[in-house]
């Protein structure tokens, strides 16, 4: 397959994405709808206050919820959302931030729902006091972990449900006895659209990811409270421009065109027919099982994953009979031109379809079953 000629005249090596949605190979794909809504975004400028406000509605409407707010990313999201917590809307505040002196500044988390991406919530001036230890959580725990400091506490949506800790539903109503914030990360939770909508009201504050919809890499959401939202919007980058250049969400920039993109993404995602996208991702799976599955050494199954993604295909690898180890095998991968991305986990290749074309698809089950030994 040929080199894409943007990358090609930088030198850039393309790399065919049979991993995933990750910042590590730039997100996912936009739709087609998604790039022609932005580049009719791109015939002209609006003024950004109200385009905020009025993506904010839609995508609030769509969900449920009181309000929206577009950001540069759910980190930026989670981020905002702590500010907005600290600081609300007052001026002082706003402007003292990310020095949080005088105000409450801790997010109390669960230590066993701690997560790569939790640092995110200290961005803007707050820290993280854990509860309970890695075995789990009681209520009780939970409790005692919220003190007179504590501006919120933060929830990190990953299922399957873990008993060991305390419930997304009780950490809320917890949270909200004690009088503070009530933070959700929903990222990537984002089908079934019945649960995407009881994700999205879960709590005070819920971020997402819109990468995962189809929407530029570097888009997001946080919906809830509308008092809380107004409070996002005024750490945002563009009231830096209103508030005599308070906001600390200056660095965390989005334009107008990323804006719409997710607009388009999120209408899209609620009006597609999804029996027939998982009917695709299945076709796909299947060229890469009919491809391999006469190979010695080698065998397949696929793993179920909590994920708009319904399984992953793991391919088993008998190194003693296939010549190679899985390792081996995504290192070749690597090596070729274009590059393939797999993942590689205790013995197996680990393949998921959903940001492949049929075409790719075709090309990675070929290269596979040559990495493989098949010729």
């Amino acid at each position: 397959m040929n080199n894409i000629g943007v990358y090609e005249k930088l030198g850039v090596r393309r790399v065919i994405n049979a991993w995933g949605v990750s910042t590590e190979l730039g997100g996912w794909s936009q739709t087609e709808n998604v790039t022609r809504a932005m580049e009719e975004a791109n015939l002209g400028t609006v003024e950004m206050r109200e385009l905020l406000q009025k993506s904010g509605d839609f995508i609030a409407d769509l969900l449920g919820v009181e309000a929206a707010f577009v950001t540069s990313g759910a980190a930026a999201a989670q981020a905002l959302s702590v500010a907005a917590s600290m600081a609300g809307s007052d001026p002082d505040r706003i402007a003292q931030l990310p020095d949080t002196a005088g105000m409450k500044n801790e997010v109390v988390i669960q230590k066993r729902n701690r997560y790569m991406f939790d640092r995110c919530y200290t961005l803007t001036g707050a820290r993280l006091v854990e509860a309970g230890n890695a075995d789990g959580t009681t209520e009780e725990e939970l409790d005692a972990a919220i003190g007179t400091n504590t501006t919120a506490v933060a929830y990190y949506i990953r299922p399957p449900i873990d008993d060991a800790i305390v419930s997304l539903e009780d950490t809320v109503a917890l949270a909200r006895s004690r009088g503070v914030t009530a933070l959700a990360d929903a990222c990537s939770e984002i089908y079934p659209l019945d649960y995407f909508r009881r994700c999205a009201q879960s709590a005070d504050l819920v971020t997402v990811g819109a990468k995962y919809l189809g929407a530029p890499h570097s888009a997001g959401f946080v919906c809830g409270k509308r008092d809380l939202i107004d409070a996002v919007a005024a750490q945002s980058f563009v009231a830096y421009h209103y508030d005599g250049g308070k906001a600390v969400g200056r660095a965390m920039k989005i334009d107008r065109h990323e804006i719409i993109g997710v607009v388009t993404a999120m209408e899209d995602w609620f009006t597609m027919d999804h029996e027939e996208r998982l009917l695709e991702y299945e076709s796909r799976f299947a060229v890469i099982v009919d491809a391999l599955h006469d190979l010695d050494g080698v065998s397949m199954r696929r793993v179920e994953i909590p994920y708009y993604v319904p399984y992953m295909l793991y391919i088993d690898v008998d190194e003693s009979i296939a010549g190679k180890s899985a390792e081996q095998v995504t290192v070749e991968l690597d090596a070729g031109s274009p590059r393939i991305w797999v993942g590689a986990e205790d013995g197996s290749v680990r393949v998921v379809v959903n940001c492949m074309t049929d075409d790719e698809t075709a090309f990675v089950s070929q290269r596979l079953r040559e990495a493989l030994g098949g010729g």
